[in-house]
């Protein structure tokens, strides 16, 4: 399956159903990707893999009315989910598009910046995917983004996967080679990547924080729990090991996640510590 009809079927109608949940659990992530950004007023902005459109909205205020903003994804439903988002009052222009960034033909020196927010580990050819955004870039212009640490430094995921990973004893072990969630997890490697691609002054800087994966109505860890091991299960990296899972499985799946969250839910929600890369070349 390409990256392109993964996202496009059910796990992107999925996350297009789900941005508001995701919004909320990926904030304090989105938060230090901006506050590194530091874009400007009048600025052009291409944001990569810009998935329903929150980070190409929070682009569009920070440069306002006399800026741009592009936003770019693969996915339709995603799009779709963005372009239903009102714009704040006077921000930039958002142009939406359909489009892989490895290959699109952006106009050349076009963006004064471009951002993205786990946007950019799922190129098939990263080398190519960069060279294309530097050319896309004005000569001072720079790239932000943020990408995963290693899975074992993002108890996020490896928490509820060691849940569900008894229910799938076939499950094929994950590939850090290829596009996915963790490929840039070597960070001596990316920013030998990002050099030869030919970005200047390469900047990889760790980034901690806690996730609220689910929060309770009514203050009580089960029902904490429980929130959060539906977004595990049905849109973090672990809904991956359950893609063609039967029904009987999957709630299989969410009841053992929801146990193993117990410990974790405090005040009416469930905490767990996420490691990114915050990126940031020229």
């Amino acid at each position: 399956m390409t990256q392109a009809e993964y996202w496009n079927g059910a796990v992107g109608q999925r996350w297009a159903r789900s941005q508001g949940v995701l919004d909320s659990v990926f904030a304090p992530l989105t938060e230090a990707l901006f506050s590194a950004a530091a874009l400007r007023l009048g600025e052009r902005v291409l944001d990569v893999g810009c998935g329903s459109g929150a980070t190409a909205l929070i682009a569009a205020e920070a440069v306002g009315a006399t800026g741009r903003v592009v936003a770019a994804d693969l996915s339709e439903p995603l799009l779709a989910a963005a372009r239903a988002r009102p714009l704040p009052a006077g921000a930039a222009p958002v142009d939406l598009i359909v489009a892989d960034a490895e290959t699109h033909d952006f106009p050349a020196a076009a963006f004064d910046r471009a951002i993205s927010r786990f946007g950019v580990m799922f190129f098939s050819d990263s080398r190519a995917a960069f060279a294309n955004l530097r050319r896309a870039l004005t000569q001072q212009g720079r790239l932000s983004f943020l990408c995963w640490q290693a899975m074992a430094d993002n108890p996020w995921v490896t928490v509820p996967r060691a849940a569900v990973l008894p229910l799938v004893p076939d499950a094929s072990p994950p590939d850090f080679s290829g596009p996915g969630p963790f490929r840039f997890a070597d960070a001596d490697a990316l920013r030998r990547l990002l050099a030869e691609a030919g970005f200047s002054d390469v900047a990889v800087a760790p980034v901690v924080r806690d996730l609220v994966l689910g929060r309770a109505a009514d203050g009580s860890a089960r029902a904490a729990a429980e929130a959060a091991a539906a977004v595990a299960v049905e849109l973090g990296p672990v809904s991956r090991l359950l893609r063609d899972a039967e029904p009987p499985l999957r709630q299989a799946a969410l009841a053992a996640v929801t146990e193993t969250l117990l410990p974790y839910a405090k005040d009416g929600a469930v905490h767990l510590a996420a490691g990114c890369w915050l990126v940031s070349a020229g």
